[in-house]
């Protein structure tokens, strides 16, 4: 196939950038749609430098249907879509749950509607481990039942993979891949695009920006759960990791003549790592003694989750390549970059 555009929303945020960089790589053409409420076109210009391209980047709210419908009006050659943009903070979705419930299905109904009226046949869903909420069983695997969500935005996870598997069933020359994401860290090897948090509430961001002075000490929300040192246990993976698996998938699906037209896939290490261990390697790593206090625990946490990543393996042929320590590595390499000290 000749023609290989691909729209990426949410294309100048710290995932959907990153996963820009590994398309371009791999020869597909790309358009980015951002209507930069939380990303950064900043990011853009990283992913020109990485690789010499320079994305176009529409800057649309995709709960605005008229807008949306202008994009593949004015590029009736998308053949797919991968769909990172939606709002991501769980402590955000506790307090503003209907906010989340409006933006992250209203976007996502849009662009299947798109996607269905413009005969772009291959569709990627920005999903989260977050679906399974406290599991039952460990690793867990993409069969595992779901459990109750611990917030609203995982509550627009669960959602948004229903509303896509439920579309699936009518759309039989399409096909749709659900990719649960465990936790992305760690920036390009470049340290010219990264994660970038006006209000950091991810844990590495915090730990990164702790380390360089810019937060006076982090909290640590938690120290009674029932794991090994009592902190929580998550599965940390790192961007490109996460972007390549999105990019073996788009292949997969260009190739594929599945019965089954909705492939869902964890992409995570497999490795459930605690919060406290995740401290120690980055000090190791980067020779920072961090400031940290033990908190209570925090709404909307899950106790512990990391995946078995065994279908994602065997389906797209996706490794993670990237260990602990080279993930603190490069993510502190991007904090000294921002603040200028390389």
């Amino acid at each position: 196939m000749d023609n290989k555009k691909i729209l990426v929303t949410g294309g100048c945020g710290y995932i959907g950038s990153h996963t820009i960089v590994s398309l371009l790589a791999a020869g597909f053409e790309v358009i980015s749609v951002d209507n930069l409420s939380r990303g950064h076109l900043s990011l853009l210009d990283g992913v020109e430098a990485i690789t010499g391209i320079r994305v176009k980047n529409y800057n649309v709210d995709l709960q605005k249907m008229d807008y949306t419908e202008a994009i593949f009006m004015e590029n009736p050659d998308i053949i797919g879509v991968i769909h990172f943009a939606s709002y991501k903070s769980v402590g955000e979705s506790v307090h503003q749950p209907l906010a989340y419930y409006e933006n992250n299905l209203r976007s996502l109904i849009n662009l299947l509607q798109c996607a269905q009226r413009f005969g772009v046949f291959h569709f990627v869903f920005s999903s989260s481990c977050a679906v399974y909420g406290n599991a039952q069983e460990l690793p867990v695997k993409e069969t595992t039942p779901l459990s109750t969500a611990q917030s609203p935005y995982g509550n627009t996870k669960q959602m948004g993979e229903q509303i896509c598997r439920d579309f699936a069933k009518t759309w039989p020359e399409g096909n749709v891949a659900l990719l649960r994401y465990f936790n992305p860290v760690g920036a390009h090897s470049s340290a010219l695009i990264g994660e970038l948090q006006d209000k950091p509430e991810n844990l590495v961001p915090v730990i990164t920006k702790t380390a360089i002075g810019k937060i006076p000490s982090m909290t640590v929300y938690g120290q009674d759960w029932n794991t090994r040192d009592g902190s929580c246990v998550r599965d940390y993976i790192h961007v490109m990791d996460i972007a390549d698996a999105h990019t073996k998938t788009l292949e997969y699906m260009l190739e594929a003549d599945d019965e089954d037209n909705c492939l869902t896939l964890n992409l995570g290490t497999g490795n459930g790592i605690t919060v406290l261990e995740l401290i120690q390697t980055f000090e190791k790593v980067s020779g920072q003694k961090l400031p940290y206090n033990i908190g209570a625990r925090r709404a909307g946490d899950v106790e512990a989750v990391y995946a078995n990543n065994d279908k994602a393996k065997e389906i797209i042929g996706w490794e993670p390549k990237t260990s602990v320590d080279e993930m603190m590595a490069t993510a502190w390499a991007w904090e000294q970059k921002l603040k200028g000290t390389n």
